[in-house]
Formats: structure tokens, sequence, C-alpha cells
């Protein structure tokens, strides 16, 4: 376990090192003023997607695992599972959609 979270941490350091001499070059004058003004909200919007894109699908998975276990375990019960999964995956669909319609508000700003 210790070796993975170190792969993981060096992976992560050497992102993050990588990154910083991308923003580092001076860009031209007529250019400065565009570049930062644009540039952060698209970053910003791209990692709020990311971040709900990975946790809404860690989220789905959850629940369809307990879902197939639930199933499994009683099958008579199929039917009304299938109804709460069906609501709860909308929920959780709904959350990765607002996340995207706050990021176009964020980038069109």
């Amino acid at each position: 376990m210790f070796r993975k979270e170190m792969v993981i941490l060096l992976v992560a350091a050497i992102l993050i090192v990588g990154a910083s001499s991308a923003w580092a070059q001076e860009a031209k004058a007529e250019q400065k003023q565009e570049s930062s003004s644009s540039a952060l909200p698209l970053v910003t919007a791209g990692f709020a997607m990311a971040i709900a894109a990975a946790g809404c699908g860690y989220a789905q998975s959850k629940a369809l695992t307990a879902a197939c276990e639930g199933v499994s375990r009683n099958p008579g019960v199929a039917d009304s599972i299938r109804t709460f999964i069906f609501l709860g995956l909308a929920f959780i669909e709904f959350l990765a959609l607002l996340t995207f319609v706050v990021a176009l508000m964020v980038y069109a700003k």
C-alpha cells in the first residue's frame, strides 16, 4: 500500500512541476491581456467538469453495485430496486449536467 501511495505522489509532483513550466513563458504585450483573461476560466471549467465526471462515475458505479447485490439477495423486489436505481442515477447525472452549465457560465463571463 505504501508503494502505491508513493507512486501517486510522484506522478502528482511530476505533473505539477511540468505544468508550472508551461505557464512560465511571458506573452507578447498585445497578447498578454487577452491570454490572462481567457485562460483561467477555461482551465477552471475543465477541472470542474473533470472532477464532476469522476465523482458521478464513482457514485453511479457504487449505486449499481448496491442494486445488483440487492437483487441477487432478494429477486422478488427487483422491480422496486429498478425504479429507485433509475431515479438515483438520474439525480447523479443531473449533478454532472449542473456542473457543465455552471462551467459554461464561468467560461462565458
